[in-house]
């Protein structure tokens, strides 16, 4: 069972070294993107790392915006160009962490084999907030003097935006372990269809529909499983989820959760000391 574990990062080294020292073994590679922004020079001990491989096409990725479709896009493609054989392709951010040993990980995907695990919810008719999102025009992802009051004439005088390709919308979390071959297939697809890319290149957030909507509209939709495998709590009702600490571990450990998002290890540092111990023990038994 090989796995690429595509991790996209744009600060905190030091906690970045730690998630990939928490995902080591034998099969797995980790392939880092790393935001345009930041000072590469601060990550230079990735490249004296086995199995560690660097996204070379770096994106300056804006929250909401495209950009970090395309920072996964080319995550992506570094996947597959790299030739590897690989049978999960597993999206994370510098800010997750594994709740189970990495032979625990591998084994679950084993048992797993050919399903695609995200979360997949109709904007129609589940996820309903997120509707704006596809009618009206977003200039989130171009920076130009005046985009917003050109953002609303638009919103004013355009008809409402409508899905292209006769895509039926789902959605929800942008993190996903997805199989090779659906990889692939989303890559085709887009190259394929550029008006699909157009469209949501004006959308706010895409990252959390578009890859669901090309799966759930392609033959894949039977390999399906509506969950992300992740430990994420956004009791707090902000933009973003909550940033996780000693308090949080409890929960963590009961959800059965391959991963948890998002920690800080510079708030938090006892957090990770707690889940390493949690994890040594569980995998020493």
């Amino acid at each position: 069972m090989k796995i690429a574990h595509l991790i996209l990062a744009h600060a905190a080294p030091a906690q970045l070294l730690k998630l990939i020292d928490a995902l080591e073994h034998r099969n797995a590679w980790c392939f880092v993107h790393l935001d345009r922004k930041a000072d590469i020079r601060a990550f230079s001990f990735l490249r004296d790392r086995e199995r560690i491989m660097l996204v070379p096409d770096r994106v300056d990725v804006g929250w909401g915006a495209y950009s970090i479709v395309e920072a996964t896009i080319h995550g992506f493609q570094a996947i597959v160009d790299s030739g590897i054989d690989f049978d999960y392709v597993n999206l994370l951010s510098g800010a997750d962490y594994p709740l189970q040993p990495p032979s625990e990980i591998h084994d679950f995907f084993a048992r797993n084999t050919g399903k695609n695990f995200m979360e997949y919810y109709s904007v129609r008719n589940e996820w309903t907030e997120a509707l704006p999102r596809l009618t009206k025009y977003h200039l989130t992802n171009y920076n130009f003097p005046g985009k917003y009051l050109v953002q609303k004439w638009m919103n004013r005088l355009l008809p409402a935006r409508r899905m292209p390709a006769g895509l039926e919308p789902v959605g929800r979390s942008q993190w996903m372990s997805l199989t090779l071959d659906a990889v692939r297939y989303i890559l085709e697809y887009l190259n394929g269809h550029p008006g699909v890319v157009k469209f949501f290149k004006l959308t706010w957030a895409p990252d959390e529909i578009i890859f669901q909507t090309i799966l759930y509209n392609s033959p894949f939709r039977s390999s399906l499983v509506n969950d992300n495998l992740r430990y994420i709590d956004w009791s707090e009702g902000q933009a973003s989820p909550k940033v996780l600490t000693e308090d949080d571990l409890e929960r963590m450990g009961a959800s059965g959760k391959l991963f948890a998002r998002k920690l800080d290890l510079a708030r938090f540092p006892a957090v990770f000391g707690k889940l390493d111990t949690k994890i040594q023990d569980r995998y020493y038994k």
